[in-house]
């Protein structure tokens, strides 16, 4: 089963809100996910994140891929593979 940490699409039409989770990569966007490890805002100036760490680096350890937006999310958080 290849795991993805990618976002999950959330709030009303023009003004998204995503949850950070993991998931299996053959589940839809929105679909069935594993764990929800954070949050990211891009309404807000700037854009706001939460990350649970400890969370989001044993899934990276147990060989989870981050999706471009994510690794980008995790590179400011200060998270590297």
């Amino acid at each position: 089963m290849a795991v993805k940490i990618r976002l999950r699409r959330m709030g009303q039409k023009k003004s998204p809100f995503y949850r950070i989770v993991v998931s299996d990569s053959r589940s839809p966007r929105d679909g069935r996910f594993i764990e929800e490890i954070g949050t990211y805002d891009p309404n807000t100036d700037p854009s706001t994140f939460k990350v649970n760490e400890e969370a989001a680096k044993k899934w990276l350890q147990n060989g989870a891929q981050p999706t471009d937006a994510v690794s980008r999310i995790f590179k400011s958080v200060g998270i590297t593979k």
